[in-house]
């Protein structure tokens, strides 16, 4: 009999950071009824239409070192090394281009019901200074 060796995921946390790079979080149980998280970069390469991942396995003894560190780690850049910088910019970026993608499916939905002439107009939002192309979030 074989034995499987894939533990279950018993939580999963998609997060998208813009263009080609999304990360995942998942809570993983071991066969022993134990947890741990993985922590998951995945890079898309355009040029050679391959996805990049890396992994990093964070185990229940070290969670709450890892969280004080990683915040005492953010604190440092938001408050002392980039007080004045805009960390929600990216958050509205990523709700507007949300909300034109949703538009643009309920437009599409809509076209294939009506006639060319009926179709709603969906004009494309006004682009930022720098294209998502140029930012590496």
């Amino acid at each position: 009999m074989e034995r499987d060796n894939r533990q279950e995921t018993v939580f999963s946390k998609k997060i998208r950071a813009g263009k080609r790079r999304t990360y995942f979080i998942d809570v993983r149980q071991t066969k022993g009824e134990d947890y741990y998280i993985t922590l998951t970069e995945s890079t898309k390469k355009f040029q050679t239409n391959t996805t990049v991942r890396h992994k990093l396995y964070l185990y229940k003894e070290d969670f709450n070192r890892f969280v004080s560190g990683l915040n005492e780690a953010v604190d440092h850049v938001k408050n002392d090394l980039l007080p004045d910088y805009d960390y929600e910019q990216f958050e509205r970026r990523q709700a507007e281009w949300e909300a034109q993608q949703a538009a643009l499916a309920e437009a599409e939905g809509n076209n294939e019901s009506t006639s060319s002439e009926d179709a709603p107009v969906v004009e494309e939002a006004p682009k930022s200074e720098t294209s998502e192309d140029d930012m590496s979030w």
